[in-house]
C-alpha cells in the first residue's frame, strides 16, 4: 500500500477490520439542549471497541503488517496505547505500550487490564515515542505509530466510510492531534463534504503547521494533552490537511469543559475532553455554521474518569 490514500484503499481495509469493531450508531441532537442552536449529527465513536476510534488504526497495523514474534510497541498520550493494547490481545500479540506522566489513570489502568507491558515516563507523547523507537531497535518489535503511519490513516478513514452511510451532512467537524483521525477522513471525502479540524489552543498542531506551511513544534498546554498534544502534525497527514481540510478553528479550556458537562447533562454523553472539542466549537461560536448548514460532529474518545464530566 503505497502513494496517495484513496476511497477504494479505505473500501478495502474496511472488509478486513470490520469484524473486529464496533459499527458505532449516530444521533440527532438539538444544540438547544445544549445551550446552542440548530441540529447536529453526533458520531458516537466514544462507543468504539477500546474506548476511541484508535482501534480502528490499531486493527489496520496488526492485520495488515508482519508482526515478529517480538511482538509490536507503541507511543501513545493514551487511546492509541489503549488500542493498540486491546487490538493485540484480541488477535494474541504481545504488546508493549509506552506513555507520557500526562496520560490519564483511566487510560493507564485500561493498558495495564489489557495485559501489555506498560512503561511511564516523560511529560508529554515526544518522549513516550523516542523511548519506544529506542525499545523497537533493540527488540525487533513491529512499531505501531499514532497518527504518522500510512495503515493508521487508512483505518482512522473507515469512520468516514460509516458516517458517510449514516448521515446527510455538508460539514464534519474533527478534532485534531497528530492527525491521524482528520487525515483519515479527509482522504476519503476528498473535499466533500468538508472537513473542519479542531483544536485546543493550547496544543495547535494543525493550526501552527498551516501558518508556517510545514508541520513545526507546537505547544501542548491544555486539558486534552493526553490525547490533542503531540509535538507536530505527522507528515504524512500534512499535504492531505492541506488538500482537503477546509479550515482548522481553536477552541480554550473553559469551552472543552463546558462541551463535556453539556453533552453528559443535556444528552448523558461522556467524553473525554478531546472528544468534545468539536461541540465546544460549536456552543462557543468557533465554528458558525451558515444557515441550513448539516453539520457532523466526531466524538471521538471517552477513556476518562467519571468525575471528569462533573468537574
Amino acid at each position: 500500500m503505497t502513494g496517495e490514500i484513496t476511497r477504494a484503499d479505505i473500501e478495502r481495509v474496511y472488509h478486513t477490520i470490520r469484524p473486529y469493531l464496533r459499527r458505532t450508531p449516530v444521533i440527532q441532537v438539538d444544540l438547544g439542549e445544549l445551550n446552542g442552536h440548530g441540529t447536529v449529527t453526533l458520531k458516537l465513536e466514544q462507543l468504539q471497541c477500546g474506548g476511541s476510534f484508535k482501534a480502528r488504526g490499531a486493527f489496520t497495523n496488526l492485520l495488515l503488517r508482519d508482526v515478529p514474534e517480538a511482538g509490536v510497541v507503541a507511543a501513545s498520550g493514551g487511546n492509541h496505547g489503549v488500542a493498540t493494547a486491546y487490538a493485540a490481545h484480541r488477535l494474541g500479540i504481545p504488546a508493549k505500550i509506552f506513555v507520557p506522566t500526562v496520560s490519564a489513570p483511566a487510560k493507564i489502568e485500561r493498558i495495564r487490564q489489557l495485559g501489555a507491558d506498560l512503561v511511564v515516563g516523560g511529560d508529554r507523547y515526544a518522549d513516550a515515542y523516542e523511548a519506544a523507537q529506542e525499545w523497537a531497535a533493540t527488540s525487533g518489535a513491529l512499531s505501531v505509530h499514532a497518527f504518522d503511519q500510512r495503515e493508521t490513516l487508512l483505518g482512522q478513514g473507515t469512520l468516514a466510510l460509516e458516517l458517510a452511510e449514516q448521515a446527510d451532512f455538508d460539514t464534519v467537524l474533527v478534532p485534531v492531534g497528530g492527525g491521524g483521525l482528520i487525515g483519515g477522513i479527509a482522504s476519503y471525502f476528498a473535499g466533500t463534504p468538508a472537513v473542519i479540524g479542531v483544536e485546543p489552543d493550547g496544543a495547535p498542531t494543525l493550526a501552527r503547521a498551516r501558518a508556517a506551511g510545514k508541520p513545526v513544534d507546537a505547544p501542548a498546554g491544555s486539558i486534552a494533552a493526553d490525547a490533542l498534544a503531540p509535538r507536530r502534525i505527522g507528515e504524512l497527514v500534512f499535504p492531505i490537511t492541506q488538500s482537503y481540510v477546509a479550515d482548522v478553528v481553536l477552541v480554550n479550556d473553559d469551552a472543552i469543559r463546558q462541551a463535556q458537562r453539556a453533552l453528559w447533562q443535556a444528552v448523558l454523553i461522556a467524553a473525554e475532553p478531546a472528544g468534545a472539542v468539536g461541540v465546544a466549537a460549536l456552543l462557543a461560536g468557533a465554528y458558525k455554521p451558515a444557515t441550513d448548514e448539516r453539520v457532523a460532529v466526531v466524538i471521538s474518545g471517552a477513556n476518562m474518569s467519571p468525575g471528569q464530566l462533573e468537574a
